[in-house]
């Protein structure tokens, strides 16, 4: 299995649209961040991509994404579905299953209504098969088990990916894991954890939460998305290596994700 993080940024993207900080102005392309998403690619050439922000075209350009067999989303917010439409050229000859939790695929049927509906000819629809589920289900060799979390107030998913024995995570915009899902996620060869910035936040992790949500579970690879533009991607490596130092920790690779980047399971 590979993993191709397409975007390792929060809502806004970063740069932030007229900011002027030393992020924003960067010249590291790994402090440029688009919003979060996550290409799989399986050992039998299955594909998958989960959540589709507004950068989709863009993200699946640089990563040469020429089909998919299925999008899966963890939530309905603009910065994870908003490049849905951009799906269009990659169902033209087989319907696309769309996957996420109820609220998810309600909102994606109102949001996107001009696709369910009989329209005058021009640049083409997706095509979506949208369906909402709650249980494990596979693309090819690939098996998808949605993992509840909390992102503030609001029911969101993560997504546990397994194949012949590998397990890799996504968690994104959580900020408290139910005791009910830490099982989906110890074990993990790879765990992709939604870590905003240093400072607390009401709806996200911070990195200290995520780090600490990692150690505990005893996981060996861990990598930070969903990054604001708050610290540069060389001191959120010193924030980490500081983690792992302070609590003794071995054995374990923490750090940030930056766009582009491959891992393999």
């Amino acid at each position: 299995m590979k993993l191709t993080v397409l975007g390792s940024g929060t809502s806004h993207g970063i740069p932030v649209v007229g900011c002027l900080c030393a992020v924003c102005r960067s010249e590291d392309p790994r402090d440029k961040r688009m919003r979060a998403s996550l290409y799989v690619e399986g050992e039998g050439g299955e594909t998958a991509v989960i959540d589709t922000g507004p950068e989709f075209r863009l993200q699946a350009l640089r990563a040469d994404i020429r089909r998919l067999d299925a999008v899966f989303f963890t939530h309905a917010h603009a910065d994870h579905i908003h490049g849905l439409d951009d799906v269009r050229s990659l169902s033209v000859k087989t319907p696309l299953p769309v996957y996420g939790d109820k609220p998810t695929i309600r909102e994606i049927r109102k949001r996107f209504s001009y696709i369910f509906k009989n329209t005058q000819r021009g640049g083409g629809k997706p095509r979506i098969i949208p369906a909402a589920v709650s249980a494990p289900l596979a693309a090819g060799g690939l098996r998808f088990t949605p993992v509840p979390v909390k992102h503030g107030a609001l029911d969101i998913l993560g997504w546990r990916i397994d194949e012949a024995g590998k397990t890799a995570v996504y968690l994104t915009d959580a900020s408290a894991i139910p005791p009910a899902s830490l099982p989906l996620i110890a074990g993990a060869d790879i765990l992709i954890i939604g870590a905003l910035r240093e400072q607390p936040h009401e709806t996200h992790f911070n990195f200290e939460q995520a780090l600490h949500t990692a150690a505990g579970l005893r996981l060996r690879q861990v990598f930070l998305t969903h990054i604001c533009h708050d610290y540069t991607h060389r001191e959120i490596e010193a924030y980490c290596r500081n983690f792992i130092l302070e609590r003794e920790l071995t054995g374990i690779t923490i750090g940030p994700a930056w766009d582009g980047l491959e891992l393999s399971v």
